[in-house]
Formats: structure tokens, C-alpha cells, sequence
């Protein structure tokens, strides 16, 4: 079982920045393919980024050149830097861990962080 656990929103304005955290039950990044997706109201959920095993990210284009998604091995965590966030940027936000074995994907979710963007 993987544990996932978001932090690192709130309330910023237009043009701001915002780093969200994703603690890791244990180490699972050389087996996991971790992603940051998000959430609008009365939208389906959408990957905004993730990173592979090998460390390769992947961006949604709608935040390619504003968002940054990195790892730290040594603490378990990914991370996503928000910058020049914008109001339709504004969602709840989910980490997810998933992993495509011989029998199916596994895939994990983080409880979600609000992120909202207004002036």
C-alpha cells in the first residue's frame, strides 16, 4: 500500500507562484511513475504532469514554460512549481502514483491540496 500526502496550497493571486509537496509512503520512484493531476469544478479530472521511473517529466501544454514538476529521492517527495499561475489554473490538485504490472495498473491517490487563483 502507498501512501501519498499533498501539501502545499492555498490562495495566490494572478501572476503568483505556489510549490506543492508529495510525501511518498516509502521509496517507490524506481517502480512508480508519479503524476500531478488537478481538478476543476465540474471538470473531469487531467494530468498535469508526471515524472517516469528515469526521471523524464511530461507536461500538459496547458502549463509547459509555468509549471516545473521535480523529485527528491532522498526525502520520497515530488514536487510542482506553479509559477505565473493563472485563474483557470485554479483546481483541487492530486498526486498519483502508478505502476503497470503484469496483472494490471496499480495506481494510488493523495487525498488533494485547493489551489486557487484570484485577485
Amino acid at each position: 500500500q502507498v501512501q501519498l500526502v499533498e501539501s502545499g496550497g492555498g490562495l495566490v493571486q494572478p501572476g503568483g507562484s505556489l510549490r506543492l509537496s508529495c510525501a511518498a509512503s516509502g521509496n517507490i520512484f524506481s517502480m512508480y511513475v508519479l503524476g500531478w493531476y488537478r481538478q476543476a469544478p465540474g471538470k473531469q479530472r487531467e494530468l498535469v504532469a508526471d515524472i517516469t521511473t528515469g526521471g523524464s517529466t511530461n507536461y500538459a501544454d496547458s502549463v509547459k514554460g509555468r509549471f516545473t514538476m521535480s523529485r527528491d529521492n532522498a526525502k520520497n517527495t515530488v514536487y510542482l512549481q506553479m509559477n505565473s499561475l493563472k485563474a483557470e489554473d485554479r483546481a483541487v490538485y492530486y498526486c498519483n502514483a502508478r505502476r503497470t504490472t503484469t496483472y494490471g495498473t496499480i495506481t494510488y491517490w493523495g487525498q488533494g491540496t485547493q489551489v486557487t487563483v484570484s485577485s
